[in-house]
């Protein structure tokens, strides 16, 4: 799998506009598009997760699942497919927050998009967003990721 994105550039910092609004941004959802999944890619997952946070186990802004296996981009902005959940990322927010570092050195920030072998994420509609990565991190059959950076001076 491949994973590219014409809002985000690989190792390049992320424009303000995909940022959350705490920090200036208006938090509008990146284009992403992917190379189809392995046989028996039956939908898939994305997150997008800073390692850089210091929480000391980093920081989920947007896990999401259930895409259908026929659907290989989410446009900039939206929407996103029919029938796709979203879970409350680490700022407590319901689905995409954007980029919001602390004050100092750039943060990386890893979109990933990950095959999934079934149709619908075992992961309850309120579980903690621990539970759903758990869920796609042991039953994903491929990932790829793009990786851009943000800071704020």
């Amino acid at each position: 799998m491949e994973l590219t994105s014409t809002s985000i550039t690989e190792g390049e910092p992320i424009d303000l506009s995909y940022a959350h609004a705490s920090v200036g941004g208006r938090n509008v959802i990146p284009q992403l598009s992917w190379t189809p999944g392995p046989a028996g890619t039956k939908s898939y997952a994305i997150t997008i997760y800073d390692p850089d946070a210091p929480t000391g186990s980093g920081f989920w802004h947007w896990i999401l699942a259930d895409i259908p296996a026929d659907v290989t981009e989410i446009p900039e902005g939206g929407p996103l497919p029919a029938g796709v959940r979203q879970w409350v990322n680490d700022a407590q927010e319901p689905g995409y927050s954007g980029p919001f570092p602390p004050a100092g050195p750039a943060h990386r920030y890893i979109h990933t998009v990950h095959a999934m072998p079934s149709a619908h994420l075992d992961a309850a509609d309120d579980a903690a967003n621990v539970q759903v990565r758990f869920a796609i991190h042991t039953t994903e059959l491929d990932q790829a990721s793009v990786t851009g950076t943000f800071q704020v001076d």
